[in-house]
């Protein structure tokens, strides 16, 4: 299977904007929290200026975030920079309303799952620290001394362990969801024997690949691979020796294209490739050495060697066709002429 950068990049994109959506959702609540907290009760008259100030000032943050479209790509950086603004608010707040007995001070709880579920353990972690730094800048010491005490550190440690569990806990469930996630992604949208993208993943890999070609009027060529007499072997060895060749027919395939290009197993015997940046010679030379390779590898399977061969059909954008489909259709239609030609060659489409 073979995935491009630019693939690589929307898809990233993708996990980006959900999580900036999860963030945004407890920047939101944590916004609320403290505005309820206001109305209900409250600090001191003096104290509520300064949180109504800052709360003025972090939803303005928020909205210039998510709403202001300031950053047309979402990045790892942007999120981090959210939470540690999300800390600094919360102790702002903690600092006008009784420091480490402030209500409010579990508010810290909300950067953490953040970043716990978005950034990973060591993003976590030194968020972690600076959190340590606020609870001893929001504690009532004497002297600078008094922070590096045993006691001090204990109280201190006893304080940020239960926030320290939190974070260790949602860092490994935010893993294992995610491995499960990426796991399952990759069974719908690969070939399980091969390898080799299905049809609905070949069809997600290169539609953003063909839609670049076609806005920049740039050359792309599909190929359609069809093994000669699959059927046979199947039938004579078995379908586990089918399975081999299936898979040696796919190897050899993937070994002759860039990490540009996109293969995937089309149907039982059939696979399909985008070549892209590739003018109908190209897509012409690189189907010959496709098929001179197969043609000359065999299987081992037990006291016999097996080989097969495979029929090629090209078409090239945009000479063949102006859309994907079309050109799906016409290299299929050029691989049949291969194999009514004899089969074990390559047929270039021809209106």
């Amino acid at each position: 299977m073979r995935v491009d950068g630019a693939e690589k990049l929307t898809i990233e994109q993708e996990e980006l904007r959900g999580v900036s959506r999860t963030v945004a959702e407890i920047e939101w609540l944590l916004l609320i929290v403290v505005l309820l907290y206001l109305t209900f009760g409250g600090p001191a008259e003096e104290d509520r200026l300064p949180i109504i100030m800052a709360l003025m000032f972090y939803g303005a943050f928020t909205l210039s975030f998510h709403y202001a479209n300031f950053y047309k790509t979402e990045s790892r950086w942007k999120i981090a920079l959210e939470t540690w603004v999300m800390i600094i608010f919360v102790t702002w707040v903690a600092w006008f309303t009784d420091k480490l007995s402030s209500p409010l001070l579990n508010a810290y709880l909300l950067p953490i799952l953040a970043s716990a579920l978005t950034l990973g353990k060591l993003a976590t972690l030194c968020e972690m620290g600076l959190i340590a730094a606020c609870f001893i800048l929001l504690g009532d010491n004497s002297s600078m001394s008094d922070a590096f005490t045993l006691s001090y550190v204990g109280r201190l440690a006893a304080q940020l362990a239960p926030m320290l569990l939190v974070a260790y806990v949602t860092t490994m469930f935010s893993a294992d969801i995610r491995y499960g996630l990426n796991k399952a992604k990759l069974l719908s949208e690969t070939d399980e024997l091969t390898g080799a993208y299905n049809r609905r993943g070949f069809a997600i890999a290169v539609d953003p690949l063909f839609a670049q070609a076609a806005r920049y009027n740039r050359a792309v060529s599909v190929i359609t691979i069809d093994m000669d007499r699959l059927k046979a072997i199947n039938d004579t060895y078995g379908h586990d020796a089918g399975d081999r060749m299936l898979k040696m027919v796919a190897s050899c395939i993937q070994n002759e294209l860039r990490q540009t290009d996109v293969v995937a197993r089309y149907g039982g015997d059939e696979f399909v490739a985008l070549l892209s940046e590739t003018p109908a010679q190209g897509a012409i030379d690189v189907s010959t050495r496709i098929k001179d390779i197969i043609a000359a590898t065999r299987v081992d399977h037990g006291a016999d060697f097996l080989n097969t061969s495979v029929s090629i059909g090209v078409a090239t954008f945009p000479e063949d066709g102006r859309s994907l489909d079309s050109l799906l259709a016409r290299a299929d239609r050029a691989m049949y002429l291969a194999k009514e030609g004899g089969r074990n060659g390559v047929v270039k489409y021809s209106g």
